[in-house]
């Protein structure tokens, strides 16, 4: 399981910095008129943080097994697609319907967190 959550944090970093270039760049005026830089922002760095937080948990999946690190890395996959994959969707097409699910993702994140923490206090 290691190994796919090492790959997913991999992928998820590489186009976290795609995203963000491209959204420094081409869609920066876009953006600004319409009073969303700011959110599409939040989710690069969203993306970003829990991209490292996946490579580091599939580091940390090699020395110590636990069960609710599998829990946490998909809390994190799940996370980012939802909460930063509704904020770019809020912010390239305005509408805001997809703002509704953003907490939902914030919640997968949040079950991430806790999953590592519960893992680590149980393992190491």
């Amino acid at each position: 399981m290691h190994k796919l959550f090492l790959l997913a944090g991999s992928i998820s970093g590489m186009l976290s910095v795609m995203i963000g270039a491209f959204g420094a760049h081409a869609l920066k005026a876009t953006l600004e008129a319409t009073n969303r830089l700011e959110t599409f922002e939040t989710a690069v760095k969203y993306q970003f943080y829990h991209s490292l937080a996946l490579i580091l948990l599939g580091i940390l999946m090699v020395q110590f097994q636990n069960k609710a690190f599998n829990v946490s890395g998909y809390g994190f996959i799940v996370g980012i697609i939802i909460f930063s994959g509704s904020l770019y969707a809020l912010s390239l097409t305005g509408i805001t319907k997809f703002g509704a699910i953003t907490p939902v993702g914030g919640l997968a994140l949040i079950l991430g967190w806790a999953a590592l923490a519960w893992g680590i206090f149980k393992t190491v």
